[in-house]
């Protein structure tokens, strides 16, 4: 069973940055694709980007590209995102998952997930 624990985020002021890392144990991580979603108060879960098994493919949520970048080292089975020029809007709790063998976009169903982590984005 692949367990998925996140760490980082937090509180941070508009225009600043954080960054979260999820390490992944009790699988190949390399056979896994990886991404973040996340879920504001009220608000359904929502695609946040995704990196392939290889790391060499990247996807991201319009309101979110060019702020936000994901990667992996499969050598320390980690997934990092890191969060530039935040916004109060950024605010949620953060998930990362893992899909086996395939890639991850806005709806796909992932085979885990990690425990969730706040961000807070004061203005």
């Amino acid at each position: 069973q692949v367990q998925l624990v996140e760490s980082g985020g937090g509180l941070v002021q508009a225009g600043g940055s954080l960054s979260f890392s999820c390490a992944a144990s009790g699988g190949t991580f390399s056979d896994y694709a990886a991404g973040w979603f996340r879920q504001a108060p009220g608000k359904e879960r929502e695609f946040v980007g995704s990196i392939s098994r290889s790391g060499g493919y990247t996807n991201y949520a319009d309101s979110v590209k060019g702020r936000f970048t994901i990667s992996r080292d499969n050598a320390k089975a980690t997934v990092y995102l890191q969060m530039n020029s935040l916004e109060p809007g950024d605010t949620a709790v953060y998930y990362c998952a893992g899909r086996r063998l395939a890639l991850i976009g806005p709806t796909s169903r992932c085979d885990y997930w990690g425990q969730g982590t706040q961000v807070t984005v004061s203005s």
